[in-house]
């Protein structure tokens, strides 16, 4: 039996043990809680008693290929509010919110409203002008004012609106939903900064604590491959052709570098402005408009949201004629000089005939992509089976999209599987559908020697340094035909636009390449519906640049792509060509017509005959009203008057006396004249012309009847209407 002693070493024994085991267990603790937590709970306590609030970051500039400014953040503030602190401050929240509602001009009651939460931050605005920021800065430094705050903030601006709103894009809140701003979002939109504060546990600032700033960094800057210059010229080009031919369903335009794929200009209408996306688009009553609901949203996306340049697809029409061409050349089926006709060829059970109601017959296959003949067309693809002629389909891109750096591109729809009369009718590019994109891309090969180029529209990115981050070097997809075939087709489509029918394309001094096209829509709900365009380039010879115009559902005068489609071409071209001083070469032909602009001389107060040696220096012609058989007479007047621009070889009215008042012409009735007889009706009424284009007249800049002063030179538009598609 054991004594007192041993029992109480044993109790004391336990007791011991117990302690040890109590100790392990809170050390194993202790160290879980250091090791195992540490960082968690070093973190929620750094949380708890730090807060941040956030800095947006500069988001980076969006430019032009010249460096001209796109789209740029402008610095701004965003103001709030720490309920907590202000409820500590001992100055009422109705004295704070009267004195936020006046400077920022929003409800009071809504600035109580957050001032009465129980939270650390609430924000009363956000992205008010610097000067407004500054205001409420100063009235907090006056009145020593607690737990309002001022913090830096940017704000997205777009300084030319609507120009290349759809490359362009928008940004929400802080981030890009469509365009360039939508695909570069991870480079442009930098990292944010933050302002540290310390916070007692209930969520108060901490007194005599300094903020701490972690500074932002900014966003990237993205240079494009498009010229503002000629991005403009190609937005007023195709406002004017919609306005002059009635377009309904709105209009494409396309400005290319054939060598590089450079996209220099990128249009489609109807467009918004970008520093208002969510406004009322065209047809709608901004009255009634939200701009925010589902359905607001919907409509924004299927009217002026919407690229057709890159979403939408289409009939291309006699356009894919050189498609055909490309592959029939470079499978040696058909030479230039071949002998083909164009009388119907039956396909199917179907006769396929020529656009003309009375075919052109024999001709060579030059001269039948010259007249755009349907049935030579489908006869050479019958020569190329059905299997080449779609490997080169493939081969110019038209089975994929193109990869162009812009949201919602869409591919094009062809017959799966193709049987005779699909690539009969495709031949001359009816019955499938592709997009614009696609489509001067491949006329891009076709100019630069048979390199199918990925469209590219991203040129480079820089830091706020201007240094060089990121470049995207020209990407050749693959070589579609020989340079050989590159440059006999270049010379067919050159006499399309001299000789055939693109010939309201044709400017002096500069060869132009290009094809026509006219489609009609099989949709039931368009009955009647067309689409006009061109797709050409230029100077033939060595392309710069490729323009392609599309206008959907024309219902003007005209809807065919040679009357209405080619005349856009023609002016954009030669504003470009000029634009980026690409010399003018006259052919004898141009030379013996062509007129071009002189400055009227100053030729009142010296004698008639000098008078005439002056203006013919000019080569200005005259017309003399008074004493005309005087060559001593004194010039007393003149019409037109010193510096006005007129055409060569105009009509300068020299006046041997004063006139009482202006001398006034009536202009004549123009239209359905050829040039050389508006030229001698303006003449013979005392007046001048600019002409533009050649052919019939058209459109005439004053309405017949009207009275203006003598030696006006009024502006004539002509077109070619016969053999034109």
């Amino acid at each position: 039996m054991a004594g007192p002693g041993l029992q109480a070493k044993k109790r004391l024994l336990i007791v011991l043990i117990g302690f040890f085991l109590i100790f392990v267990i809170l050390l194993g603790h202790v160290g879980y809680i250091q090791i195992v937590q540490g960082q968690i709970l070093k973190s929620m306590a750094y949380e708890q008693q730090t807060r941040g609030r956030v800095i947006t970051p500069k988001r980076g500039t969006i430019y032009d290929r010249n460096g001209k400014q796109l789209a740029v953040s402008a610095s701004v503030d965003t103001i709030a509010v720490n309920p907590k602190d202000v409820a500590k401050s001992g100055i009422s929240k109705e004295i704070i919110a009267k004195k936020l509602s006046e400077i920022l001009e929003i409800d009071e009651e809504k600035i109580i409203a957050k001032l009465e939460k129980n939270t650390w931050y609430e924000e009363i605005k956000e992205k008010v002008d610097k000067n407004i920021g500054d205001e409420v800065r100063k009235w907090i430094k006056d009145e020593k004012i607690e737990g309002v705050r001022v913090d830096e903030d940017s704000k997205r601006y777009y300084p030319h609106r609507n120009l290349a709103s759809h490359i362009i894009g928008f940004i929400g809140k802080d981030q890009g939903l469509d365009g360039i701003e939508a695909i570069m979002e991870k480079y442009l939109k930098g990292v944010p900064g933050k302002i540290l504060s310390e916070m007692d546990a209930g969520g108060r600032t901490m007194p005599y604590t300094p903020e701490r700033r972690v500074d932002t960094q900014d966003g990237l800057d993205v240079v494009l491959t498009i010229d503002e210059t000629i991005q403009y010229l190609a937005e007023k080009a195709i406002e004017k052709a919609i306005d002059d031919n009635k377009v309904l369903n709105g209009a494409v335009v396309i400005v290319m570098a054939p060598r590089t794929g450079d996209i220099l200009a990128l249009v489609s209408k109807p467009d918004y402005d970008l520093n208002n996306p969510f406004a009322a688009p065209p047809g709608v009553d901004p009255e009634k408009w939200k701009g925010y609901t589902n359905e607001d949203v919907t409509k924004l996306q299927e009217t002026v949201w919407r690229n057709k340049a890159v979403s939408d697809t289409y009939e291309p029409g006699s356009t894919f004629k050189a498609i055909t061409a490309a592959a029939a050349l470079e499978e040696g089926v058909i030479k230039p000089d071949s002998p083909v006709n164009d009388f119907p060829v039956k396909v199917g059970g179907w006769n396929i005939g020529c656009w003309r109601a009375a075919p052109h017959g024999q001709e060579t296959f030059r001269e039948g992509v010259y007249n755009s003949c349907n049935p030579v067309f489908v006869r050479v693809a019958q020569d190329l089976g059905i299997k080449t002629f779609y490997d080169y389909v493939r081969g110019f891109g038209f089975f994929e999209p193109t990869g162009v750096e812009l949201p919602g591109e869409s591919n094009s729809i062809f017959h799966k599987p193709p049987v005779e009369i699909d690539m009969a009718v495709a031949s001359f590019g009816q019955r499938f559908q592709i997009t614009p994109i696609q489509l001067i891309t491949a006329y891009c090969a076709i100019a630069n020697g048979g390199y199918l180029m990925k469209p590219r529209l991203i040129k480079e990115l820089r830091d706020s340094q201007g240094n060089i981050v990121k470049k995207f070097e020209p990407e050749v997809v693959r070589q579609v035909i020989s340079s050989e075939t590159s440059d006999t087709l270049r010379d067919i489509l050159e006499g399309v636009v001299s000789d055939g029918t693109g010939r309201n394309a044709y400017i002096k001094g500069y060869r132009v390449a290009g094809k026509t096209g006219t489609s009609e829509t099989t949709e039931t709900k368009s009955e009647g519906r067309y689409i006009a365009s061109f797709s050409s380039f230029a100077p033939a010879d060595n392309p710069v640049v490729n323009v392609l115009i599309v206008l959907d559902h024309p219902a003007g005068d005209s809807y065919m792509g040679g009357v209405i489609a080619a005349p856009v071409a023609q002016k954009l071209l030669d504003d470009v060509l000029n634009y980026l001083g690409v010399e003018k070469r006259y052919t004898e032909k141009d030379k013996e017509t062509i007129r071009l602009p002189v400055y009227v001389p100053e030729v009142r107060n010296i004698s008639l005959n000098d008078a005439k040696s002056t203006l013919a220096k000019y080569g200005l012609e005259y017309r003399v009203e008074g004493d005309g058989n005087n060559k001593d007479a004194i010039i007393l007047e003149q019409m037109p008057k010193p510096g006005a621009s007129i055409p060569e070889k105009s009509v300068v009215i020299l006046y041997t006396y004063k006139p009482d008042t202006e001398v006034m012409a009536k202009v004549p009735n123009l239209l359905n004249k050829t040039v050389y007889e508006a030229t001698q009706a303006l003449k013979n009424a005392g007046l001048n012309i600019k002409v533009n284009g050649d052919g019939t007249a058209v459109k005439q800049e004053i309405v017949p009847g009207s009275e203006v002063p003598v030696g006006k030179v009024i502006e004539v538009d002509f077109r070619h209407l016969d053999n034109v598609e």
